[in-house]
């Protein structure tokens, strides 16, 4: 009875283990609700083989129902999932031996009581601390890795101090009563001491995975703002352009005597440079609808804006349904820091100019993004045989653009080629895109 209790204490926390190692490396494809009826129904089916006491059939069952858990509840390979399920039982069976090595170097006497309630529960949950303790640091390695997208601070990875501390507190208990003849008030004190520990550690993760996902939900009002305030400046701009347009209708009457008297002068090269002027007047342009998506969209009438302002010639062909797939937040990045750095080269040249465009690659899932801007000088430089991009002025931020830029481009599968054309003093930005799904 007791060697059962054990064993179904030791299967709950494997359990927690498991889950909290997927749940943050991997993407689910199922609910939360049919994920933890999942793990409940292996884990139960792994307890009651336990029973039976077959050491390699409890390890080759340990693999495959972990095996069957990420292949079916997370969007995994069948080998990533093996992969993943052979990984963590080795590294459980060596935390396991590890523990029982050093009891049998360290406690022979503990060992010979392994019987005892009390002593299997402290050798379960000094197994599981370092068990616990691995596959902690292991999720900080693989996420910065595999979610790269999300944000991460690797500060976090100070906390594995908390379960390493534990560990060594567990292990001074346990050479305790070995060496000392403790009463069971004493024994049971220490059983409780040892769970309290391991409920500790749980707790620290759990907040810490809290304070994460607090971390990442104030990115995305961040982001909400950004958007905010980039549609703000938009209906800005049409409200300005619809003020002048309605100026321009006020003084229509003005500008026709005007035409109606350089007519009767007979000035028609006047006349011909006056409707010339109207009509190139950016008070009788359409509304500044530059693309179908409304995010992209305020982007560009923003920087189409600051073109304006600095006598910028700013292009843009987005073709439709060719940037739907890509989040706002990488979509901002993206366009923000390609279109900063393009404005920063472009101004102070005479007849400068931008062009943006996106297309697909017909057939395949790609998207192609160029940027051409005008360029005086080449931004590249030779340091250490490797070109490097010398976007004026220096700052701190120096090169924090362009890391934004291959990050994203490598989230979504893509490639980036720059260059820089000393012929027509254009520099260029080529980026291709896949398509997810």
């Amino acid at each position: 009875m007791s060697n059962g209790v054990c064993y179904l204490f030791a299967f709950m926390i494997e359990a927690v283990i498991l889950w909290l190692y997927s749940s943050n490396l991997f993407t689910a494809r199922r609910r939360p609700q049919t994920q933890f009826a999942a793990l409940f129904l292996c884990y139960l089916m792994m307890f009651a083989v336990s029973l039976l006491e077959h050491t390699w059939l409890n390890m080759t069952l340990y693999l495959v129902m972990n095996f069957l858990f990420l292949l079916t509840m997370y969007d995994l390979k069948w080998y990533t999932a093996l992969f993943h399920s052979s990984f963590i039982a080795a590294i459980m069976e060596m935390c396991e031996l590890t523990v029982y090595s050093a009891m049998e170097r360290f406690s022979p006497h503990f060992l010979a009581g392994t019987e005892q309630f009390q002593n299997m529960i402290i050798f379960i949950l000094f197994s599981k601390m370092i068990f616990f303790t691995i596959i902690y640091i292991l999720i900080h390695l693989l996420k910065g890795q595999q979610t790269c997208d999300q944000q991460h601070n690797k500060s976090v990875l100070l906390l594995i101090f908390i379960p390493i501390t534990s560990s060594l507190i567990m292990l001074t208990l346990v050479s305790v009563s070995d060496t000392f003849l403790l009463s069971p008030l004493l024994e049971g004190m220490i059983t409780l001491i040892a769970f309290c520990l391991l409920i500790s550690n749980l707790l620290v993760f759990g907040i810490n995975q809290y304070n994460l996902k607090k971390s990442m939900e104030f990115t995305q009002m961040q982001l909400l703002l950004q958007k905010e305030s980039s549609a703000a400046e938009y209906y800005e701009m049409l409200r300005q352009q619809n003020e002048s347009q309605r100026i321009l209708i006020h003084d229509i009457k003005k500008h026709l005597h005007s035409i109606d008297m350089l007519n009767r002068q007979q000035e028609h090269d006047k006349i011909d440079a006056y409707l010339h002027q109207l009509i190139r007047s950016s008070d009788l342009k359409e509304s500044a609808r530059l693309c179908e998506h409304e995010m992209l969209n305020s982007i560009l009438c923003r920087y189409m804006r600051q073109c304006a302002d600095s006598h910028i010639a700013f292009h843009t062909d987005i073709r439709s349904g060719t940037t739907d797939f890509i989040a706002d937040n990488d979509l901002t990045s993206l366009f923000c820091n390609l279109l900063d750095n393009a404005v920063k080269a472009a101004k102070d040249i005479p007849e400068a100019f931008i062009e943006v465009s996106t297309g697909r690659k017909e057939k395949t899932p790609f998207t192609v993004l160029t940027v051409i801007n005008s360029c005086r000088t080449d931004p590249f430089t030779e340091e250490s045989g490797n070109p490097t991009i010398m976007i004026p002025p220096p700052s701190h931020n120096h090169g924090f653009g362009l890391k934004s830029i291959r990050r994203i481009v490598a989230k979504y599968n893509g490639d980036m080629q720059i260059y820089y054309n000393a012929e027509t003093l254009t520099f260029h930005a080529i980026i291709t895109l896949k398509r997810q799904g």
